[in-house]
């Protein structure tokens, strides 16, 4: 019984350390699709050291539109990537999150990963690249991108799982949503 208990805690402790895309939805704007998401974002203890020692930690959102066809392949629609990032200022003693062109700063190393994890109007397509009421797949995965990481880590992080940091790709269907009538002119 105490191994059954002990296997049940430490089963959700490692699910808990796992990071996860929550949501993902795509939107219409009077310009074009764009994407709003929530990823749950875990470190581990090597990632979160590197972190407080300055160390920056280079991410890269990618996402990937289909439309999905009975006779023949899939039709990609959109192949995007986002490059994010997340340090520490040690003069300031605050988590810098950049995101896109939006710099955010941060007290703690929980704000500041759900400064990290939170994708608000993302431009992914410009106006009528979807078709109204088309049916589409979506998949969104976040993951650390060790190629930016100095030299002397990334050659390690190569051998180690102690480096490595991805969600696993999430998938979702929508509906093309139809654009907004565009802003009358003044």
């Amino acid at each position: 019984m105490l191994l059954g208990c002990w296997l049940v805690f430490s089963g959700s402790a490692l699910a808990s350390e796992k990071s996860v895309v929550r949501q993902a939805e795509v939107r219409a704007t009077p310009h074009g699709y764009v994407l709003d998401a929530d990823i749950d974002i875990a470190l581990n203890p090597t990632l979160e050291d590197a972190l407080a020692k300055g160390i920056n930690l280079h991410f890269l959102l990618e996402l990937e539109l289909s439309r999905p066809r009975n006779w023949w392949f899939d039709e990609g629609i959109a192949d995007a990537r986002r490059k994010l990032r997340i340090y520490y200022h040690l003069l300031l003693r605050r988590y810098v999150v950049e995101n896109g062109y939006t710099t955010q700063t941060a007290a703690t190393l929980d704000e500041a990963l759900a400064l990290l994890g939170r994708v608000e109007d993302w431009q992914v397509l410009e106006r009528g690249a979807l078709r109204t009421g088309k049916r589409y797949e979506g998949r969104l995965r976040l993951r650390l991108d060790t190629s930016q990481l100095p030299k002397p880590l990334s050659i390690g992080a190569v051998a180690s799982d102690r480096w490595e940091l991805a969600t696993p790709w999430h998938g979702w269907s929508f509906d093309a949503p139809p654009p907004p009538a565009s802003p009358p002119l003044p």
